[in-house]
Formats: structure tokens, sequence, C-alpha cells
């Protein structure tokens, strides 16, 4: 360990694990520059190069691949002790990475954040918005928020909010100038605002009533990737937008906006939280223990369709403590999803 430090050893295994400098480079709080002069020189220090490095790839060497393999679990195991020391203060601290999908950081994280800050002032927290979906573990996240029909099997699931519906509405003057549909396929002879996820699908709009599922794909006067644009658009008359009803209700109530189709969208389960992968240091009873507390402080039951899912445990007590304090701090906002948000 001579010449060598944790701090280099950190900024390795994350180069590593992300396979990105510059991903790398956030999660350390540094420049990416800064981050590539630390490896350099304990490459030096070493005698042996852990990393071959182009424009585009990252990729481990012989010997990178053998001390990611020894010391990324070591490193856990530091982290893991650490976080176990800071959580006999009782007072959560330390970093909170959560990852999320754009809609329920709108509507329900949001409200959340500076309440939670105040209360919890030695927290540092970070969200960060994505619309595909994301490895937790890989990522770098200690949690993340996803729906219901996104969770694996072997998660325990703990609501973060009522249960949501969709929205289908127009402006008022589209709808007294081309009419409003009375079933789904009605959509289909109308001009239609569409929504195209990074993932490049453009997925059919579903609706459901009496049990009876239909999915229809209506002509798209405006593709749109932005929300600010298609809610401008919808206000402008643009056409029918399928949408959070979050993000209309004010234009609803104050008659801006007209919803249709009301009877073909039932509420759904709404958003869940998901904690990252087990590390074998933190598993067993500080897990259970703080994340039991954590339910009980959020006040919620565990059910199977809602759900903040954690799978087999890496929850140390500090981690645990920041994790329990934030979902503590939840709004019943709206927010949530059946699959058709693409995240």
């Amino acid at each position: 360990m001579k010449n060598i430090d944790l701090r280099d050893l950190d900024v390795f295994v994350a180069v590593a694990r992300t396979r990105n400098f510059r991903r790398a480079a956030i999660e350390q709080g540094v420049s990416v520059s800064s981050l590539s002069q630390r490896l350099r020189d304990m490459e030096e220090r070493l005698g042996v190069r852990l990393m071959n490095r182009t424009t585009r790839s990252v990729a481990l060497t012989e010997a990178g691949e053998l001390l990611l393999g020894r010391v990324g679990p070591a490193l856990s195991d530091v982290g893991a002790a650490l976080d176990q020391v800071r959580g006999l203060r009782a007072v959560p601290s330390g970093r909170l990475r959560i990852n999320a999908p754009p809609p329920a950081i709108d509507l329900v994280m949001a409200p959340m954040v500076a309440p939670f800050l105040e209360k919890h002032p030695k927290i540092e927290l970070e969200i960060v918005g994505e619309s595909s979906f994301v490895d937790i573990v890989a990522g770098g996240f200690d949690a993340g928020v996803r729906y219901g029909e996104h969770l694996a099997q072997d998660m325990i699931a703990v609501s973060l909010g009522a249960p949501q519906r969709y929205a289908v509405v127009a402006s008022k003057e589209y709808v007294a100038q081309h009419g409003r549909p009375e079933v789904p396929k009605d959509l289909l002879d109308h001009a239609c605002i569409r929504t195209r996820f990074g993932s490049g699908a453009m997925l059919d709009w579903e609706f459901e009533k009496a049990g009876r599922l239909v999915k229809v794909s209506p002509p798209a006067k405006l593709v749109a990737t932005h929300l600010g644009l298609a809610l401008r658009a919808v206000h402008d008359g643009v056409g029918f937008w399928l949408t959070f009803e979050g993000y209309v209700r004010y234009g609803i109530k104050s008659g801006a906006l007209v919803s249709v189709l009301d009877d073909w969208c039932p509420p759904f389960s709404g958003t869940v939280s998901v904690l990252s992968e087990p590390s074998p240091a933190a598993a067993g009873a500080c897990r259970v223990r703080g994340f039991r507390r954590g339910m009980a402080e959020a006040g919620a039951a565990e059910k199977q369709d809602a759900v903040a899912v954690t799978s087999r445990g890496r929850v140390a007590q500090g981690q645990s403590d920041r994790l329990t304090a934030y979902w503590a701090a939840r709004d019943p906002a709206v927010c949530g999803c059946r699959g058709r948000s693409g995240c």
C-alpha cells in the first residue's frame, strides 16, 4: 500500500465499474482530467498498466482485472463499515444518489426535496433523471424509483404514492372544431401528440375498460421528446395528448383543456423505490432493521402491486438511515406508469 491511498483505489474502481471516465468523475465529484491524472499516477507507482483507454472505450488489462477482483469487494466492505459507524450517530448523513424517470421526479419526488433537505441537513442528495431503464448498481446509485410492472420477483415493495391514471386531453378550441372521441379507435381520425423515448420506441396508447384492453397507434401530428413542448402544443390546439393526469390537472380544472375517454383510463399503481444490489458485509440484521424501520416511518404496508423495494440487501446502517429518511419524507402526490411511459 506504499504511496497508494484509498482515494486512488476508489477512483480505479469507479472507472472500472462504469467503463466511462466522465461518469466516474461525476460519481467521484472531480473533473475528468483530475481523475485521469490520478489513475495515471497510480499506474506509474505500481509499474503496471491497469486500463487500455481510447476516446471511445475503456478496457481493463489482466492486471486491472486482478486488482478489481480483489480491491472492489474490499472497498465495498470498507464503505459498509464506515456507514455502520456513521449510523451510530443516529443522524442520517452522507451522499444519497437516486435514479428516477422524469415523471416520478416531477410529480412525486420534487415536492419532497426541500422539506427532506431541511430536516436532514447532513445528507447530500443527488437525483438523476433517466427515461430509459438504468441498472442501479452499475450506475453507482443507492436507490431508484420504478413502476410496479418493472420490479424483480424477489423484491419487497412499498408504495411511494397514491394510485395514478392517465388522461387524454386537447384544448377546448380543438375539441370545439374537431369533436371528441367516444372510443379509443376514434383517435385514429384525430391529430395527436406522441412521445418518442430514448430507446427510439414510440409506444401504442393503451386503454382499458371493464377488463377489455385496447391499443391504438394514432397519427402523430407532433412527435415530442420534451415534455414542455408537448404541454405547450396541447394548450395551443395541436391535437390530443396522452399523459399523466398530474401534468394536466390544472389545465383541465381551468377549462383550458378538455379530458376525454375518462372511462377508458382507470387508476393504476404508482411509483416504487428500489434499493441497490446486496453487499455481504451489509446483509442480515442491519439491512432488515433499517428497511423495516423505513417502511414503518413511511406508514406503508407491503403490497404486491405497489412499492420502495429492496433486493437481497446492500443497505449498511448509514445508507439505510439516509434511505429511510428520504422515503419517510415522501409526499402522496400523483405519478405512475403501466409500462407506457417507456421508463
